[in-house]
């Protein structure tokens, strides 16, 4: 196995971890199309900086459901990342306290969009 292929391994565990093993289909969806893209995808984000020592995937995904949620327009990518907060411990009640957080930088359209895609998350989950 080479260097890169481990990386990618190791990239994709992480990503089940978080995301469930139906990320698979998702990754061959978007490799279909830009293989590069996808590959960078499950590498740098998910095999570089999500297993760095220092915070656990709870807080890592904490933190990437703000980021989302102040940049607004990436609700799609805020859904995947608030349905892995919840895989990895988070409640519902710490989702809507980090989205309420937010509204104080981002502004309340973004915070507004963002408790629209949790409760559509939510409401799956049910």
């Amino acid at each position: 196995m080479s260097q890169d292929d481990s990386r990618y391994d190791r990239g994709l565990e992480t990503m089940r971890s978080i995301f469930g093993t139906g990320i698979e289909s998702a990754l061959k969806g978007l490799a279909a199309t830009s293989p590069d893209l996808a590959r960078c995808l499950v590498e740098f984000p998910f095999a570089d900086i999500y297993p760095r020592p220092g915070l656990d995937l709870k807080t890592r995904e904490m933190l990437t459901v703000a980021a989302l949620t102040v940049i607004g327009y990436a609700q799609a990518e805020l859904k995947e990342h608030i349905q892995g907060a919840l895989n990895v411990g988070c409640t519902r009640e710490e989702i809507l306290e980090i989205i309420l957080q937010m509204a104080v930088y981002a502004g309340f359209p973004a915070a507004l969009e963002a408790v629209k895609t949790a409760a559509s998350v939510f409401e799956e989950k049910r």
